[in-house]
């Protein structure tokens, strides 16, 4: 893989000395001040922060402040996914990486836990689009504990959860016996699993691995209350950005990234700020996953 991966000194290192390590994407939006926080909030917690991304067709795990600064700031960078990822490296561009993508290139590198803010899953009017996030038979492929606040909430959560269940995906909730929908605590849909420790996350997943069953483990992290907006007010801002999206003709890949720029709009701004929280959160645990012995 040398062709392609180049991995920090500081992640190289913490792989060397078998230390807990915590991979994650640059978020949208705030990239480069967001993901600045959450590299520090890993730290605090103990572990080495990992942030990925794809710079002239190399993929960079653990990026400098001037590299963050270049992925955070350019105006042409590529939204890289499994199908995508080949494409970045071989015409030698730079990306910033799905969850999807994240995945593939933590696994690459050797890293186990990676944080971000929410997954992708099966979009609402399915029977129409076959719009389904590669995120998910992502989870169902690679080896990787994946902290999030669950799925999208834009997006249809109950086939997005029955599909998890198609592809054996274990979902966990962190502290609670309910699926979580990203900006709010509830969805009304009860969660697969339940646990209320990082130790027993991580058992969980060296159990898994060591069983030889094949992918993901997915982690929900409801969003803290103080952070949180109720399901009620984000379900009316949803179905006015859906309703815009379809008069608008919106398709594809463009739909997720309108939607959420919609709804911050609707929201006036709070859709963000819960987002930048519940990543932050999101990495906490992500860090106290990482730390298990082990992992």
């Amino acid at each position: 893989m040398d062709r392609f991966l180049t991995i920090g000194d500081e992640v190289a290192g913490a792989l060397a000395a078998r230390k807990p390590i915590v991979a994650h994407g640059m978020p949208y939006p705030r990239n480069v001040q967001t993901a600045t926080e959450v590299e520090r909030i890993v730290r605090e917690a103990g572990a080495v922060p990992a942030t990925i991304a794809v710079l002239g067709g190399r993929i960079r795990v653990g990026l400098t402040a001037a590299e963050l600064e270049r992925v955070g700031t350019a105006k042409d960078v590529l939204k890289l996914s499994r199908a995508d990822l080949p494409y970045a490296l071989a015409t030698g561009k730079d990306g910033a990486t799905t969850v999807a993508a994240t995945m593939i290139c933590a696994q690459l590198a050797g890293i186990r836990v990676f944080a971000t803010g929410g997954i992708g899953g099966v979009h609402r009017g399915f029977e129409r689009t076959m719009d389904v996030s590669a995120d998910l038979e992502e989870l169902a492929r690679t080896p990787v504990v994946v902290v999030c606040a669950g799925a999208k909430a834009l997006l249809d959560l109950p086939r997005t959860l029955e599909l998890l269940e198609t592809l054996g995906v274990p979902v966990i909730a962190y502290c609670s016996d309910e699926f979580p929908a990203f900006w709010s605590r509830q969805s009304g849909l009860r969660a697969p699993l339940r646990l209320d420790s990082p130790e027993q996350i991580g058992r969980f997943a060296i159990a898994k691995r060591d069983l030889g069953l094949a992918g993901g483990t997915l982690v929900v992290n409801p969003i803290s209350e103080a952070d949180e907006i109720p399901s009620a007010e984000m379900a009316r801002h949803i179905e006015i950005a859906v309703a815009d999206a379809q008069k608008a003709g919106v398709s594809g890949k463009a739909v997720t990234p309108w939607l959420l720029d919609r709804i911050l709009q609707l929201s006036g701004g709070k859709s963000l700020e819960a987002n930048v929280a519940l990543v932050k959160n999101n990495a906490r645990l992500a860090a106290r996953i990482a730390a298990e012995p082990g992992l």
